[in-house]
């Protein structure tokens, strides 16, 4: 993390980290990293993003820090920096279910009312 980065306030580096996850793609590659290390070629054929885009996206995830990576030959293999990213990928989960759950209630509700 930069000097910069360090320095700001807290609210504005966790803006800064959401707006890392504001991909599609860059959330499927944590997902898949939660499940262990994985090298890129996996990587590519499960979120299925062209080399250079899927690149992109690792570049962000790397920059935020969420990410890192080692290379061993031809292979460069990918792992989360901190296991509370699968804390936070699963807390995720549970607001968006509950989200949808009242959501779902809230709809119930209505038709119950406009059926009655």
């Amino acid at each position: 993390m930069s000097t910069t980065s360090m320095s700001q306030p807290l609210y504005v580096a966790k803006a800064e980290l959401f707006r890392s996850l504001g991909h599609p793609a860059r959330i499927r590659i944590l997902e898949l990293l939660a499940e262990g290390d994985q090298p890129v070629a996996l990587l590519q054929d499960e979120v299925g993003l062209e080399s250079s885009a899927l690149s992109q996206q690792l570049a962000v995830l790397k920059r935020t820090g969420l990410v890192e990576s080692r290379r061993k030959g031809n292979t460069v293999t990918y792992r989360l920096t901190d296991p509370s990213v699968v804390v936070f990928l699963s807390a995720a989960r549970a607001v968006l279910g509950a989200t949808l759950d009242r959501t779902r209630q809230a709809l119930e509700h209505l038709e119950s009312v406009s059926s009655s």
